[in-house]
């Protein structure tokens, strides 16, 4: 695909190409992902203010999950079956609840 352009797969912001989010997830599942990755951002921009790498890291480890959870990291979610994208968006939840009760 020639930069810049959009297709079902990416979109292109400022000249960079981003991974859509797969559209199979049913949108409660993608708005929980989506709230995790504000809640993760909102936590890097914080840890990085106070000088706290580990909170940093903590919050990446978050942004990682979501963003592997709503098919924007990992494998191709394209070219993947439905039910494998969907079990691991859910696996992806899991992981990100499991992270609030600690």
């Amino acid at each position: 695909m020639p930069a810049g352009v959009e297709d079902d797969h990416f979109f292109v912001v400022g000249g960079r190409r981003w991974r859509r989010t797969d559209p199979a997830l049913p949108e409660d599942v993608a708005a929980r992902l989506r709230s995790h990755l504000g809640r993760g951002r909102n936590g890097v921009a914080q840890a990085k203010r106070a000088g706290d790498e580990a909170a940093v890291a903590a919050a990446r480890h978050r942004n990682g999950l979501a963003k592997h959870g709503l098919g924007e990291r990992g494998p191709a979610w394209w070219d993947r079956p439905e039910s494998e994208r969907l079990a691991q968006a859910e696996q992806a939840l899991a992981d990100l609840d499991r992270l609030d009760d600690e």
